[in-house]
């Protein structure tokens, strides 16, 4: 992906070291698409149980193939329910604690908590910055909780839109 570029730059490996710790991830390489970007954040997770096994590997490439209309979203508006094996269904949850729970992201409920996140309704009208502002610094986490955002976000649209109650 990055044609044979030192993906480090000048980096010493100390330095490489220190920056994975604090939570820096590669930037996607030159014309690489959103998703597939994802997926390599998916698999540079610092928890090896929060990486995708091979076979899930397999399974979202070969989505990929088989609908390359999805490597061509553009930057931002990955939405990557193409990445988890079952985008869960956010109008079945009856809290931001069990959404994150879904999302494999409940360490970080105390801090939607204390920054006054008790809504579902609350959590689909954050921006990254706010997401940021929460103290989640690890890239991967950011990206997953956006993308379960931005997914929450178009499940309300269309229920909204059908005039079903949320």
């Amino acid at each position: 992906m990055s044609y044979g570029e030192r993906p480090y730059w000048d980096m010493s490996n100390q330095d490489v070291i220190k920056a994975i710790d604090e939570g820096y991830r590669l930037p996607a390489p030159m014309d690489c698409p959103p998703g597939l970007h994802q997926l390599m954040l998916d698999c540079w997770q610092k928890d090896r149980a929060e990486r995708p096994k091979f076979d899930q590997i397999v399974g979202i490439l070969d989505k990929m193939i088989r609908n390359p209309n999805t490597l061509k979203t553009p930057v931002g508006t990955c939405t990557s329910p193409l990445l988890d094996q079952s985008t869960p269904d956010f109008t079945t949850f009856r809290s931001v604690g069990e959404w994150l729970e879904a999302i494999k992201m409940e360490r970080y409920r105390d801090n939607f908590t204390a920054a006054g996140y008790s809504s579902l309704e609350s959590v689909a009208r954050m921006s990254i910055e706010d997401v940021m502002s929460l103290g989640i610094t690890l890239v991967g986490h950011q990206k997953k909780i956006m993308s379960s955002i931005q997914t929450m976000r178009a499940q309300m649209l269309h229920l909204h839109g059908t005039g079903v109650q949320v």
